[in-house]
């Protein structure tokens, strides 16, 4: 009976009542957005780096070669050469070590040149068919096979680059060969191939280039008018023979090593092909992780020293990023705290006016056989029931709006973020402030209700 009434006389002067709501349905939306978000972005940013104490790839901004290898969110810092990278690879404290290559993507979706190992590094399995083991064989993440819907057998060209519009590598087709389980990791939203596939693709697409320039109108064969020598140009040598021999037969030369591309040649020193082939033998990054932790300590310094490489460490770029990332989720909680504020003084200022407006109805009250706890009790039950509605309502608004936001990054940046997740600790913490609240406001006009004067008031009246 008190409830209903209670409810009732919430519903007196609507608009103070719904600017109150307004009020503690935003301050309570957006602190469960932020307690929503931190939570799963933590613990994703943590669960992926799980299994890697270090990270080897090209100088630059050590953060940025984290999220690049590790999260797959940036742009690298550049390649680095894959023998150097493997003298560190093979070292006594490392205990694995997984090499990664980029270059290209499929319809967003990174296309990564690894090991078997990066899988199991992630706890993942094969779920459909099997590990790639030949190139341009690939397994897919579970996000990829679902958001596509590609199935075993199916055949793509990559796309050069990141960026989904871009130069499409035709030389060669992938083959998807397994779906990988699902793991609410990166590795969902990964095309994973072996290293010798990216090579192979980067190095044939080198190699049409230079063969393209050769066949050119504007540069004629060699010994005729007009002829440009190139680097690498196989001819060179042979001018050179040529002009220290003169009774040599320049026709039998040629006829001995053809030109590149044709039946019977042979590569030299210097030759294009090889030079190109060469090139190709780089990676973006190496994840290791080690047998003691003495080289996550020595290793950083060492290699900075020694190679053109760097190496960089998970846990503190990752713990940097937390603390930067902090400061502005910190700034917007006490935003929201401070929304939360001025909704319970909103409160305490229409439980005040609705009081002193109505103090004749709760004096009949009183007359008509209701104690002084029945009053205050009403009072106290229509500051809760508004504050529960906007905790309700708040807690909705905050997961309607982490749905917009995981659709953006999901597409950007391939992170989903659960609207359904209970953040049970935390959320009950807020529930318990958002009713602190409502008690605090209600608190004097309460105290006021419970020590009405019944004849005073009706006297007046």
């Amino acid at each position: 009976m008190i409830a209903k009434l209670a409810w009732k006389n919430l519903w007196f002067k609507p608009l103070n009542t719904v600017l109150s709501l307004v009020l503690l349905t935003a301050s309570v939306a957006i602190i469960s957005l932020l307690i929503l978000l931190q939570e799963q972005f933590e613990k994703q940013f943590s669960s992926n780096i799980d299994g890697v104490d270090l990270v080897l790839g090209a100088q630059g901004s050590p953060l940025q070669l984290i999220l690049s290898s590790v999260y797959h969110v940036d742009d690298p810092t550049g390649n680095i050469d894959y023998k150097e990278a493997e003298v560190w690879m093979k070292h006594p404290f490392v205990e694995t070590a997984i090499p990664l290559a980029f270059g290209d993507n499929y319809r967003g979706f990174k296309i990564v040149g690894t090991t078997p190992d990066y899988i199991k590094k992630y706890a993942a399995t094969i779920s459909q068919g099997k590990v790639f083991e030949k190139n341009f064989e690939v397994v897919i993440g579970s996000e990829i096979a679902k958001k596509l819907n590609i199935k075993i057998g199916d055949k793509f060209f990559g796309t050069h680059g990141s960026a989904e519009e871009g130069h499409v590598h035709e030389e060669y087709a992938y083959v998807v060969v397994g779906i990988a389980s699902p793991t609410g990791k990166v590795i969902d939203n990964l095309v994973l191939c072996t290293i010798e596939s990216v090579w192979a693709m980067h190095a044939n697409h080198g190699h049409d280039h230079g063969e393209e320039v050769r066949s050119s109108d504007e540069n004629p064969p060699h010994g005729e008018e007009g002829h440009v020598h190139v680097d690498g140009d196989e001819h060179d040598h042979e001018e050179h023979v040529h002009d220290e021999n003169c009774n040599h037969d320049h026709d039998h030369e040629v006829t001995e090593n053809p030109p590149h591309g044709e039946e019977g040649h042979i590569h030299e020193d210097g030759d294009e092909h090889n030079h190109d082939h060469e090139e190709a033998k780089e990676i973006t990054a190496v994840l290791i992780k080690f047998k003691n932790k003495m080289g996550i300590i020595s290793w950083p310094r060492m290699i900075a020293q020694n190679t053109k490489m760097q190496a960089a460490m998970p846990a503190l770029e990752i713990n940097r990023l937390f603390s930067l990332f902090g400061i502005g989720l910190q700034a917007l909680q006490y935003l929201a705290y401070g929304i939360m504020l001025i909704s319970g003084i909103s409160i305490f200022i229409a439980l005040y006016n609705r009081l002193k407006e109505r103090k004749y109805e709760f004096a009949l009250l009183r007359v008509s056989g209701a104690s002084r706890i029945q009053m205050l009790g009403l009072v106290l039950i229509e500051s809760l029931l508004l504050c529960i509605v906007g905790f309700i309502f708040g807690t909705l608004f905050g997961r309607l709006a982490l749905v917009m936001i995981s659709s953006t990054t999901d597409e950007q940046f391939k992170m989903a973020f659960n609207p359904m997740t209970i953040i049970w600790e935390k959320e009950g913490i807020l529930f318990l402030v958002t009713i602190f609240v409502g008690i605090l406001a209600a608190v004097i006009p309460a105290v006021k209700a419970y020590r009405l004067n019944i004849s005073k008031t009706l006297a007046n009246a």
